[in-house]
């Protein structure tokens, strides 16, 4: 995504954020998660499990630690994007909050309840409150329903007590708000082009008129002129319906124009969570200042790309202290033994690094 693709987005976005709730709704967490912590066990079934180790019986599983203490609130009527690499636990997070993956530990509250506890009938509610945009166009949807059935059906769940009059008008209406014409209702989902198939899949997560959309890289499997259409439109949907967004991406340049604040994640934690403005200006965490230095740019005096050395660690076995200790130029002894908390600083971030803690960084 180029900058120049985006530009004229980036003035209006947050007045017309800031306009969009009352201040005292604004500042209000409507999403937090707590300790969140998710691993997928490798292990196989009971007797899979089983080994001879010096001459006995034991039993030896192996887990992949996905996510590991994650701690993030999301107020209304922001968008919090949530960066790093491939396999970071960014989407798996994003699952996590929508219910599709059970957490290990932790807990995840909406607007005040908690919610991750809950039986699929009393979550219900909350599955017209919460909706999700995912990345793959291709994949999301049913091969086998038109477009009019695939946007009937959300509406029907959750209103059952609406006619069929209702119902279509409903989906017209949403159709056109995305940019769809309403007449290619009775068309199939392989009969449109990615950047189509993406904003019926974005009609689908406004059908029921949600307050909350978990958007995991919506954009990565389009083309970049493509993108630039479709944040806008779902930037145009968040200051005309009072949204508030989970952006799942690994683009920077998008977080810096769609973002209001930013989580960066490195191996299944939250290294930094910063206003966008400020994470761009002034990253604390040694892993968030590489990151950013990678970013292309056209200018003559760019400082040289910060190079770390080494691989990243395995999720299955994770690395003691903090997880980045092993690729980082600042890392001392406590930070290979003592896991690093977030800490809120003075310019309104909170960062996970020992040496920032300690006045090093």
């Amino acid at each position: 995504m180029t900058a120049q693709a985006l530009s004229h987005t980036e003035t209006p976005t947050e007045p017309r954020r800031q306009a969009a709730r009352p201040s005292d709704q604004e500042n209000a967490p409507l999403l937090e998660i707590r300790g969140l912590r998710k691993r997928f066990d490798l292990s196989g079934d009971f007797l899979e499990q089983l080994r001879f180790k010096g001459g006995r019986l034991v039993r030896h599983q192996e887990f992949v630690h996905a996510i590991n203490g994650v701690d993030l609130s999301i107020r209304r009527g922001e968008a919090l994007c949530v960066v790093g690499e491939s396999g970071c636990g960014k989407s798996t997070v994003a699952r996590t909050v929508m219910g599709l993956l059970s957490p290990s530990a932790g807990e995840i509250h909406y607007d005040g309840t908690r919610i991750d506890d809950l039986s699929p009938k009393a979550l219900l509610p909350y599955r017209k409150r919460m909706q999700m945009i995912f990345q793959n166009p291709y994949a999301s949807l049913n091969p086998r329903m038109t477009i009019q059935q695939t946007l009937e059906e959300p509406i029907r769940l959750h209103h059952p007590d609406w006619d069929r009059e209702r119902v279509t008008a409903k989906v017209r209406e949403v159709m056109a708000s995305v940019g769809i014409d309403p007449e290619w209702g009775a068309r199939f989902g392989h009969e449109f082009s990615g950047g189509q198939r993406q904003r019926i899949a974005i009609a689908r997560a406004l059908a029921v008129d949600p307050e909350f959309i978990v958007a995991d890289e919506p954009i990565s499997a389009l083309d970049v002129s493509i993108q630039a259409q479709v944040l806008n439109l779902l930037m145009d949907a968040q200051q005309e319906r009072h949204l508030t967004y989970l952006f799942i991406t690994h683009d920077l340049a998008v977080v810096e124009h769609f973002g209001t604040r930013v989580a960066v994640m490195y191996l299944g934690t939250v290294c930094e969570v910063a206003p966008t403005r400020t994470l761009f200006a002034t990253p604390r965490h040694p892993y968030t200042q590489a990151l950013l230095s990678a970013i292309p740019r056209l200018e003559d005096d760019r400082p040289q790309p910060i190079r770390l050395t080494g691989e990243v660690p395995t999720p299955v076995n994770l690395p003691s202290g903090c997880v980045f200790h092993g690729r980082c130029p600042h890392a001392e002894a406590r930070c290979r033994r003592e896991v690093p908390r977030l800490v809120a600083q003075a310019d309104g971030s909170q960062v996970a690094c020992h040496g920032v803690e300690e006045g090093r960084l």
